[in-house]
Protein backbone atom coordinates (compact mmCIF):
# COMPACT_ATOMS: atom_id res chain seq x y z
CA UNK A 1 0.00 0.00 0.00
CA UNK A 2 1.42 3.22 -1.18
CA UNK A 3 1.33 6.29 1.61
CA UNK A 4 2.51 8.24 -0.49
CA UNK A 5 1.09 12.26 0.35
CA UNK A 6 -0.62 14.30 -2.75
CA UNK A 7 1.69 17.58 -2.58
CA UNK A 8 1.82 21.37 -4.49
CA UNK A 9 4.92 21.80 -6.49
CA UNK A 10 7.59 24.63 -6.07
CA UNK A 11 9.27 26.73 -8.18
CA UNK A 12 13.21 26.14 -8.13
CA UNK A 13 15.27 28.98 -9.50
CA UNK A 14 19.28 28.23 -10.30
CA UNK A 15 21.37 31.11 -10.15
CA UNK A 16 24.88 31.58 -11.15
CA UNK A 17 27.52 33.81 -12.98
CA UNK A 18 28.49 32.44 -15.89
CA UNK A 19 31.22 29.37 -15.83
CA UNK A 20 29.89 28.37 -12.43
CA UNK A 21 27.88 24.85 -14.08
CA UNK A 22 24.54 26.03 -13.37
CA UNK A 23 23.22 24.89 -16.97
CA UNK A 24 24.74 21.65 -16.16
CA UNK A 25 23.40 21.30 -12.76
CA UNK A 26 20.05 21.98 -14.33
CA UNK A 27 20.24 19.54 -16.81
CA UNK A 28 21.67 16.82 -14.84
CA UNK A 29 19.04 17.09 -12.06
CA UNK A 30 15.94 16.85 -14.68
CA UNK A 31 17.46 13.38 -15.93
CA UNK A 32 17.58 12.26 -12.90
CA UNK A 33 13.90 13.18 -11.58
CA UNK A 34 10.89 12.91 -13.92
CA UNK A 35 9.13 15.41 -11.54
CA UNK A 36 11.49 18.53 -12.21
CA UNK A 37 10.26 20.15 -15.68
CA UNK A 38 12.18 23.17 -17.20
CA UNK A 39 10.10 26.85 -17.41
CA UNK A 40 9.50 27.73 -20.62
CA UNK A 41 10.16 31.35 -21.64
CA UNK A 42 8.15 33.83 -24.30
CA UNK A 43 10.58 35.77 -26.70
CA UNK A 44 10.33 38.09 -28.59
CA UNK A 45 13.50 37.09 -30.56
CA UNK A 46 13.36 34.48 -33.60
CA UNK A 47 13.71 31.11 -33.41
CA UNK A 48 17.27 29.70 -33.82
CA UNK A 49 18.53 26.41 -36.20
CA UNK A 50 16.91 23.36 -33.97
CA UNK A 51 14.33 25.30 -31.71
CA UNK A 52 11.03 24.10 -31.01
CA UNK A 53 8.18 26.31 -30.10
CA UNK A 54 6.67 25.71 -26.79
CA UNK A 55 9.86 23.36 -25.90
CA UNK A 56 13.00 25.88 -26.22
CA UNK A 57 10.74 29.10 -26.08
CA UNK A 58 7.10 30.34 -26.88
CA UNK A 59 8.22 32.69 -29.93
CA UNK A 60 5.73 35.64 -29.98
CA UNK A 61 5.80 39.27 -31.57
CA UNK A 62 6.77 42.45 -30.07
CA UNK A 63 3.10 43.93 -28.98
CA UNK A 64 2.10 40.57 -27.84
CA UNK A 65 4.61 41.01 -25.63
CA UNK A 66 3.61 44.06 -24.52
CA UNK A 67 0.02 42.73 -24.32
CA UNK A 68 0.96 39.69 -22.04
CA UNK A 69 3.36 41.80 -19.66
CA UNK A 70 -0.09 44.28 -19.38
CA UNK A 71 -2.52 41.79 -18.39
CA UNK A 72 -0.09 40.25 -16.33
CA UNK A 73 0.49 36.83 -18.12
CA UNK A 74 4.21 36.22 -16.81
CA UNK A 75 5.79 35.84 -13.45
CA UNK A 76 9.05 37.71 -14.32
CA UNK A 77 10.20 39.55 -17.77
CA UNK A 78 13.47 41.12 -18.56
CA UNK A 79 14.62 42.55 -21.35
CA UNK A 80 17.95 40.95 -23.14
CA UNK A 81 20.38 42.19 -25.78
CA UNK A 82 16.96 44.25 -27.31
CA UNK A 83 15.05 41.14 -26.61
CA UNK A 84 12.54 40.69 -24.21
CA UNK A 85 12.00 37.23 -22.30
CA UNK A 86 9.57 36.72 -19.75
CA UNK A 87 8.04 33.87 -17.75
CA UNK A 88 4.36 32.50 -18.59
CA UNK A 89 2.16 32.08 -15.08
CA UNK A 90 -0.48 29.76 -16.10
CA UNK A 91 1.43 26.67 -17.59
CA UNK A 92 3.85 27.19 -14.10
CA UNK A 93 0.66 27.25 -12.44
CA UNK A 94 -0.66 24.54 -13.73
CA UNK A 95 2.35 22.05 -13.13
CA UNK A 96 1.98 23.06 -9.19
CA UNK A 97 -0.77 22.18 -8.82
CA UNK A 98 -0.35 18.61 -10.42
CA UNK A 99 2.35 18.19 -7.71
CA UNK A 100 5.21 19.10 -10.69
CA UNK A 101 8.60 20.73 -9.56
CA UNK A 102 9.16 23.90 -12.33
CA UNK A 103 13.34 24.90 -12.71
CA UNK A 104 14.16 28.58 -13.45
CA UNK A 105 17.40 29.21 -14.72
CA UNK A 106 17.46 33.18 -14.10
CA UNK A 107 19.57 35.46 -12.17
CA UNK A 108 18.60 37.46 -9.74
CA UNK A 109 16.69 40.08 -10.94
CA UNK A 110 14.50 37.33 -12.61
CA UNK A 111 14.32 35.77 -9.23
CA UNK A 112 13.53 38.88 -6.99
CA UNK A 113 10.35 39.56 -9.61
CA UNK A 114 9.62 35.78 -9.22
CA UNK A 115 9.87 36.21 -5.39
CA UNK A 116 7.27 38.64 -5.18
CA UNK A 117 5.19 36.88 -7.20
CA UNK A 118 5.30 33.38 -6.28
CA UNK A 119 5.78 33.46 -2.33
CA UNK A 120 5.96 30.19 -0.76
CA UNK A 121 6.59 28.35 -3.64
CA UNK A 122 9.51 29.65 -4.53
CA UNK A 123 12.86 27.81 -3.80
CA UNK A 124 15.91 29.64 -4.25
CA UNK A 125 19.55 28.53 -4.90
CA UNK A 126 22.57 30.72 -6.09
CA UNK A 127 25.50 28.21 -7.44
CA UNK A 128 28.93 29.65 -6.46
CA UNK A 129 32.44 29.08 -8.52
CA UNK A 130 34.84 27.56 -5.66
CA UNK A 131 37.38 30.53 -6.82
CA UNK A 132 37.76 33.72 -8.96
CA UNK A 133 40.56 31.50 -9.95
CA UNK A 134 38.47 28.42 -11.26
CA UNK A 135 35.34 30.73 -12.72
CA UNK A 136 37.79 32.35 -14.73
CA UNK A 137 40.06 28.95 -16.21
CA UNK A 138 36.26 27.68 -16.97
CA UNK A 139 35.12 30.72 -18.76
CA UNK A 140 38.68 30.14 -20.55
CA UNK A 141 38.34 26.74 -21.06
CA UNK A 142 34.89 26.97 -22.97
CA UNK A 143 37.34 28.26 -25.80
CA UNK A 144 34.44 29.73 -27.40
CA UNK A 145 34.96 34.19 -26.16
CA UNK A 146 37.64 36.47 -27.27
CA UNK A 147 39.54 38.02 -24.16
CA UNK A 148 37.19 40.80 -24.22
CA UNK A 149 34.24 38.34 -23.78
CA UNK A 150 35.93 36.66 -20.93
CA UNK A 151 36.65 40.03 -19.42
CA UNK A 152 33.26 41.17 -19.60
CA UNK A 153 31.87 38.11 -18.54
CA UNK A 154 34.06 38.24 -14.97
CA UNK A 155 33.30 41.76 -14.40
CA UNK A 156 29.68 40.76 -14.63
CA UNK A 157 30.38 37.70 -12.79
CA UNK A 158 31.41 40.04 -9.47
CA UNK A 159 27.66 41.46 -9.47
CA UNK A 160 25.79 38.82 -9.72
CA UNK A 161 27.89 37.16 -6.75
CA UNK A 162 27.47 40.15 -4.76
CA UNK A 163 23.61 38.71 -4.64
CA UNK A 164 23.87 35.45 -3.11
CA UNK A 165 22.67 36.39 0.39
CA UNK A 166 19.16 36.97 -1.39
CA UNK A 167 19.08 33.43 -2.26
CA UNK A 168 17.45 30.86 -0.01
CA UNK A 169 20.29 28.81 0.02
CA UNK A 170 23.89 28.85 -1.59
CA UNK A 171 26.34 26.24 -2.57
CA UNK A 172 29.66 26.22 -3.86
CA UNK A 173 30.49 23.86 -6.96
CA UNK A 174 33.52 22.50 -6.46
CA UNK A 175 32.59 18.90 -7.72
CA UNK A 176 29.53 18.73 -9.90
CA UNK A 177 28.38 15.39 -8.53
CA UNK A 178 28.20 16.90 -4.77
CA UNK A 179 26.95 19.81 -5.79
CA UNK A 180 24.16 18.11 -7.51
CA UNK A 181 23.73 15.79 -4.46
CA UNK A 182 23.32 18.63 -2.28
CA UNK A 183 20.57 20.32 -4.94
CA UNK A 184 18.76 17.10 -4.34
CA UNK A 185 18.82 16.64 -0.78
CA UNK A 186 17.58 20.60 -1.01
CA UNK A 187 14.66 19.65 -3.03
CA UNK A 188 13.72 16.93 -1.33
CA UNK A 189 13.60 18.77 1.95
CA UNK A 190 11.47 21.45 0.67
CA UNK A 191 9.21 18.95 -0.81
CA UNK A 192 8.27 17.83 3.11
CA UNK A 193 7.64 20.73 4.21
CA UNK A 194 3.76 20.52 5.63
CA UNK A 195 2.05 23.74 3.85
CA UNK A 196 3.11 21.88 0.31
CA UNK A 197 1.75 18.45 1.01
CA UNK A 198 -1.57 18.81 0.39
CA UNK A 199 -2.82 15.77 1.05
CA UNK A 200 -1.70 15.52 4.78
CA UNK A 201 -4.61 16.29 6.36
CA UNK A 202 -7.07 13.43 4.97
CA UNK A 203 -3.96 11.06 5.81
CA UNK A 204 -3.59 12.25 9.72
CA UNK A 205 -7.17 12.26 10.02
CA UNK A 206 -7.69 8.56 9.03
CA UNK A 207 -4.89 8.05 11.33
CA UNK A 208 -6.89 9.36 14.43
CA UNK A 209 -10.42 8.69 13.20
Amino acid sequence: MSSEIERRGLMLVLSSPSGAGKTTLARKLMDSDSAVTMSVSATTRSPRKGEEEGKDYFFVSPSMFVEMEKSGAFLEHALVFDNRYGTPREPVMLALAKGRDVLFDIDWQGTQQLRQQAGDDLVSIFVLPPSHEELERRLRARAQDSEDVVAARMARASNEISHWAEYDYVVINDDLESTLDKIKTILAAERMKRGRQTGIHAFAAKLTS
